[in-house]
């Protein structure tokens, strides 16, 4: 069965662009103003939506992701608030997966996680800190349960290894473009394309690269080889930067046509 992330990928390449997908804490800038950012990215054109789980350790995310997690946190979100986003993003038409480490899973409950995923709209979850050896309760709750386990490789990561990943792997391979943590950078890193060109040998599901896109620019940039490009900390920096929760949601408006503008153009 397709989920909807599998019918976006569908739609890009018939299209023959990049999907353009975005990043937002769940419970940030507040729950009423998630859902709000939420609809606001769906409306300016965003093809799908990571929903993430906040977290008070998080080895992957750069400041910016880490402040808009702690003012999550202090609001008190938890898991029940994570799957209203995501039910939020999946009924504004977007395709919707939650982005989270592997400790709040076996908190809720693994196969109960995959479930609520699944009622809740959702089409997969992004594991960063999950490796496939640790992954044998997961890919059972993920199958049964019709969503994808999507696995994050990096520059570092070697030939042979990324055969195994991606092996694992469902609805689209994550290609973190930099070593090192999450943020808006003023270039995107050569050693995406090289990587992406690298996972393409080992697999035939689409490949996207987080980790350092803001503008319209570098969206066309990394839309010429991969098929698709995330966005969250350019997004969340509006937010944070805002002086009011209009200018917030105006903001990350403009800056969503801008990158589907941008992702359109990259071929």
């Amino acid at each position: 069965m397709s989920t909807p992330l599998d019918l976006i990928f569908e739609k890009t390449r018939a299209e023959n662009r990049a999907a353009l997908i975005a990043y937002i804490p769940a419970g940030f800038p507040s729950q009423s103003g998630c859902a709000k950012a939420i609809q606001a990215l769906a409306d300016a054109g965003v093809d799908a939506i990571e929903i993430g789980y906040p977290y008070s350790d998080p080895v992957m995310d750069g400041p910016t992701i880490q402040e808009a997690a702690e003012i999550s946190l202090k609001g008190g979100t938890g898991a029940a608030d994570v799957f209203a986003a995501l039910k939020t993003a999946s009924s504004a038409g977007v395709a919707a997966v939650v982005m989270t480490y592997w400790n709040p899973i076996e908190k809720y409950g693994v196969d109960a996680f995959a479930k609520s995923i699944s009622d809740n709209g959702g089409s997969g979850v992004i594991t960063p800190d999950l490796t496939i050896e640790e992954s044998g309760r997961w890919l059972e709750a993920t199958s049964k349960y019709a969503i994808n386990p999507i696995y994050v490789v990096a520059p570092s990561t070697g030939d042979a290894r990324l055969a195994q990943v991606t092996s694992k792997t469902g609805g689209f391979v994550y290609a973190a473009s930099v070593m090192g943590v999450t943020g808006a950078r003023t270039n995107v890193s050569v050693d995406a394309s090289e990587l992406v060109s690298r996972v393409k040998k080992t697999t035939q599901l689409p490949v996207s690269v987080g980790l350092g896109v803001s503008t319209r620019e570098q969206a066309k940039q990394v839309a010429a080889y991969a098929d698709g490009v995330i966005v969250g900390s350019a997004f969340i920096k509006l937010l944070l930067n805002a002086k009011n929760e209009q200018e917030g949601l105006d903001s990350i408006s403009a800056l969503a046509k801008e990158l589907a503008l941008g992702v359109r153009e990259g071929r």
